[in-house]
């Protein structure tokens, strides 16, 4: 990560909402994480650039096997900063069967339109 992209973190314009963690040739890379340019920077270019994460080798493979067998992918939770290093705290978690998305899409559109009628009717 660059300096400026620290100073946004300590500063708290850093989200993790959309951000997943992949493993790619043995190092662990983060995808999609915005974080907001430094006002005093000139040289922040992409705000959703991959970034690569610094773990240990025997966290990578053990990670990296558990991921082998499953439907299981590597999500941050939090990003935090301790002492000089900012510090992005993993799981691994289940991804969504294509059933159980469709299901939670439908789920959303039903709530939206009782919210709709809702508001018409008052």
């Amino acid at each position: 990560m660059t300096g400026a992209e620290i100073k946004s973190i300590r500063a708290g314009r850093a989200n993790l909402s959309e951000s997943f963690a992949r493993i790619k040739d043995g190092e662990v890379f983060l995808f999609n994480a915005h974080i907001n340019p430094w006002m005093g920077s000139q040289k922040f270019s992409n705000e959703r650039r991959q970034r690569k994460l610094l773990l240990h080798k025997k966290q990578i493979l053990a990670w990296q096997g558990k991921m082998a067998g499953g439907n299981l992918t590597l999500v941050p939770l939090s990003i935090y900063i301790k002492g000089n290093l900012a510090k992005v705290e993993l799981c691994l978690a289940k991804t969504k069967a294509k059933f159980d998305k469709r299901a939670s899409l439908k789920k959303q559109t039903i709530n939206r339109d009782i919210e709709r009628e809702l508001k018409a009717r008052d």
